[in-house]
């Protein structure tokens, strides 16, 4: 069967001829890309990437194709993918598909067979870019045309996108400890590190209140990962600023860490291109150590505004860059952390912050 060419066109022209991957047809998104070795599968099911085309800077891909259990949501998330090799091959003998199936099944559009360490250097250099991956357009005006109608990321509200629209439970029904989980995009590993704490989640949509989730009278509140720009969510704050004024145990990932600290008054900004892979080093300035962490985040926290700001503390810093990587809220039960603490994939390093979580709600 004869491979069809793909075109990849980035926001300043760049352009890629390369081959057609996953289902016929056009998309676009912010570009980014991500260092992980391992785990795509659970890289594309990330709500966080929701909006956002991949590259995956690992050489081969689909080499070990799909297992239903390591979805990290229901479906994938990404809106198109970029490699170098992609695979036809299946190695694992306990695959239930190859990657090629699965990206036809979700009527994903990707590109392989282009230099993506040409691509990488390119984005980490010009930063991250609107783009688009096309096998059905040969017209590079009509390319061009389709790329400038896509929304740039900086102002998105994405997370009532991918939020669940029900309330739904998660754990033991039994269970000692209850926990609230706002879900701004949240991914099932963060909720399995809940219950094998013996914690019972019950999942609210982005949009519930502070007051709509008392209601349930959880023991400790979480704001999950999520897409999008934390600028654009007032919502959220309002229900971070409720669940602090009422001095709950709190707990932030991610996004949610961003929601948290501009709660707290702290400022957020787009970063030039980001922090995706499972290798970020971190500085715990509380007990000294360091941790490599799993990181998926193109906005952070203001570093000059938590100089500023009395009511918090910085727990984390990021040794790459020095960025904000964590926070402690002065007086209150309240932390959050940028980096993905659940991993997958990635390393464990920092799996003790749930049960820190689980240690503040026990001493409340």
């Amino acid at each position: 069967m004869e491979k069809k060419t793909a075109i990849l066109m980035l926001q300043d022209g760049t352009t890629y001829k390369g081959t057609a991957i996953g289902a016929i047809g056009t998309t676009t998104g912010e570009i980014c890309f991500n260092t992980s070795m391992t785990g795509y599968q659970e890289i594309y099911t990330d709500p966080s990437y929701y909006g956002q085309i991949i590259v995956n800077t690992v050489s081969h891909i689909g080499n070990y194709g799909t297992v239903h259990n390591e979805n990290e949501s229901s479906k994938p998330q990404i809106n198109g993918l970029v490699v170098k090799s992609f695979s036809s091959v299946v190695s694992r003998l306990t695959a239930e598909g190859s990657l090629q199936d699965y990206l036809e099944t979700a009527n994903l559009v990707g590109i392989a067979d282009i230099d993506t360490r040409e691509l990488v250097k390119h984005i980490r250099t010009q930063g991250a870019m609107n783009a688009i991956i096309t096998s059905e357009i040969e017209d590079l005006k009509e390319i061009k045309k389709r790329l400038e109608e896509t929304p740039n990321m900086d102002g998105l509200e994405l997370s009532s996108e991918v939020c669940t629209k029900e309330p739904y439970f998660v754990g033991d029904p039994h269970a000692a400890v209850k926990v609230a989980v706002l879900d701004l995009g949240v991914k099932k590993s963060i909720l399995t590190n809940f219950t094998e704490r013996g914690m019972l989640c019950k999942v609210f949509p982005s949009n519930t209140t502070f007051e709509q989730m008392k209601q349930w009278k959880p023991d400790g509140y979480f704001l999950s990962n999520g897409p999008g720009d934390p600028g654009a969510m007032d919502y959220a704050v309002e229900t971070a600023k409720a669940i602090l004024e009422a001095d709950k145990p709190l707990f932030g990932i991610c996004l949610g860490h961003q929601i948290i600290s501009r709660a707290v008054g702290l400022e957020t900004y787009k970063m030039h291109h980001g922090h995706r892979g499972a290798n970020h080093p971190v500085k715990n300035l509380v007990s000294g150590r360091s941790e490599v962490t799993s990181q998926n985040h193109g906005f952070a926290v203001k570093m000059e505004s938590i100089e500023n700001n009395e009511s918090v503390e910085l727990t984390h810093k990021n040794l790459n860059d020095e960025t904000v990587e964590g926070i402690k809220v002065n007086g209150k039960k309240a932390f959050s952390v940028q980096y993905h603490p659940e991993a997958s994939p990635g390393p464990n390093d920092s799996r003790y912050l749930f049960t820190r979580f689980l240690e503040l709600i026990q001493d409340n």
